[in-house]
């Protein structure tokens, strides 16, 4: 029997009629997806999947507390069900009390479309972008580059269904975007990406442009040692930096003294200062192009999510607000231990700080006083230090000399040491806030709208040969 026979929400329902524990959350999400990859100005593969995951969490209630057992599979049927259902209870009751325990939620309002089939990719989400890519790959061939790049779609939606009445549903679109041109010699690379939610708004030519001009700035390279340089990072960057300081945000975290939001003698830094900029970073599920699920979706626990919180209301977050430290991550436990509101994780992210000049203008503005770098993109973002959120990773596909306003150069990569908070409190511009696809965390997190911003020290902490 293939799983499509039997629809999400009647695996829902049928896994909560099967459920012997006192509480039970069962989570069916189908995912369906549409992909285009080229190299060398030439379409090579595309396809299409579907697929479906379904998570139950039993819920067991003990003299001593209440104990969750959680067990995800894939391609699910309902005569399936029985099985996992009986493996998430026994998980329950050979599990100890669970320290995050809490009531599942209730007084939710039903999804409208809880019955109703899921949403679906298809192709057809490329019908304008693969014409517009085929023109782009044209005009590459005729100015000597090479194109190489990946399209990729998915919607997934999700059902919950909890024990305690709650029928919820969520549609996600989420589209990315990433283009190299190379020259021919492959001596110079370029980089540019994109997010979207169905590809209505993405312009290949405009990419196929901008890579273009990124290949001739390179045409002279010029060697830069080490040290620290007024440094132009742009939105990609940003969102890279500013998605791995939200994902260390928990506030248990903090209040135990193990991170960069941990104060001195005890408790949070909420209610700090960060930034002399007034840089707002923020979350809400229903930003315009960035919406995101409105309520918690929770397959496992940790310090910034919880099982029990499944289905819990999303609000709109300010986590700075004019450069403060407003608010942490917090699970209904967390927020407990730590006295501090409850505010969950919500999958996108926003800084603004009413910049208005784009990237190009504050280029202009650059160098003039000594030479400046714009940064194409990061990778290989990796933690050093906790305690101060030190990361290091290299520059990629294009560090540019900035002099006088107008880039003159290529340089060399390097390997940077930063931290993204140390980073907000040192950054004298902030550009105009524009959707933008972080390029190391693209795979876990897309929606994003970042600006450029302005280090007058970021630290390049040693020369680096990659690409």
């Amino acid at each position: 029997m293939s799983p499509r026979q039997n629809k999400p929400h009647e695996i829902v329902e049928r896994a909560l009629e099967l459920s012997r524990t006192d509480g039970c959350v069962v989570i069916a999400s189908e995912r369906s997806t549409a992909n285009l990859r080229w190299a060398a100005n030439a379409l090579t593969t595309n396809g299409v999947t579907r697929g479906r995951s379904v998570t139950v969490i039993a819920t067991v209630d003990g003299t001593e507390g209440t104990a969750s057992g959680v067990v995800s599979s894939s391609a699910v049927t309902a005569a399936e069900l029985e099985p996992l259902v009986r493996a998430a209870e026994a998980a329950a009751r050979d599990a100890g009390p669970a320290e995050d325990a809490q009531p599942l939620v209730t007084g939710v309002p039903h999804s409208p479309a809880f019955t109703e089939a899921p949403a679906e990719t298809s192709s057809a989400v490329f019908d304008d972008f693969a014409p517009a890519l085929g023109e782009s790959f044209a005009r590459a061939r005729s100015e000597a580059r090479e194109l190489y790049g990946f399209a990729h779609h998915e919607v997934v939606s999700s059902y919950v269904g909890t024990s305690a009445g709650l029928r919820l549903r969520h549609d996600q679109p989420t589209g990315t975007l990433e283009v190299n041109a190379k020259s021919p010699d492959r001596s110079r690379s370029a980089w540019a990406g994109r997010a979207t939610r169905d590809f209505r708004d993405v312009d290949p030519a405009a990419l196929d442009a901008e890579l273009a001009q990124r290949l001739a700035w390179a045409e002279r390279r010029v060697e830069l040692p080490a040290g620290r340089y007024e440094t132009l990072l742009p939105p990609t960057a940003v969102a890279d930096l500013l998605v791995y300081q939200q994902w260390s945000a928990a506030a248990r975290d903090a209040a135990e003294g193990r991170t960069v939001f941990s104060r001195a003698g005890g408790g949070t830094r909420v209610g700090e200062k960060l930034s002399r900029l007034p840089l707002t970073l923020r979350s809400d599920p229903r930003e315009p192009g960035l919406e995101c699920a409105p309520f918690v979706l929770a397959s496992s626990s940790g310090d910034d999510a919880s099982v029990f919180d499944n289905g819990l209301p999303l609000e709109a977050t300010d986590w700075i607000r004019d450069g403060v430290l407003e608010h942490l991550l917090t699970t209904r436990h967390s927020a407990g231990l730590t006295d501090l509101p409850v505010t969950p994780y919500i999958d996108n992210l926003v800084l603004d700080a009413g910049g208005t000049r784009s990237l190009e203008e504050m280029v202009a503005a650059s160098g003039h006083d000594g030479p400046a770098l714009l940064l194409t993109c990061l990778w290989y973002i990796r933690e050093v230090d906790p305690a101060s959120l030190l990361l290091t990773g290299l520059t990629r596909d294009g560090v540019y000399l900035v002099e006088k306003g107008e880039v003159t150069a290529e340089v060399n990569n390097f390997r940077f040491n930063e931290s993204p908070v140390s980073l907000l409190g040192r950054a004298t511009e902030a550009g105009r806030t524009e959707p933008t696809l972080p390029r190391e965390w693209g795979d876990y997190f897309t929606r994003a709208a970042m600006p450029a911003l302005r280090i007058p020290d970021f630290n390049m902490s040693s020369v680096s040969q990659g690409v």
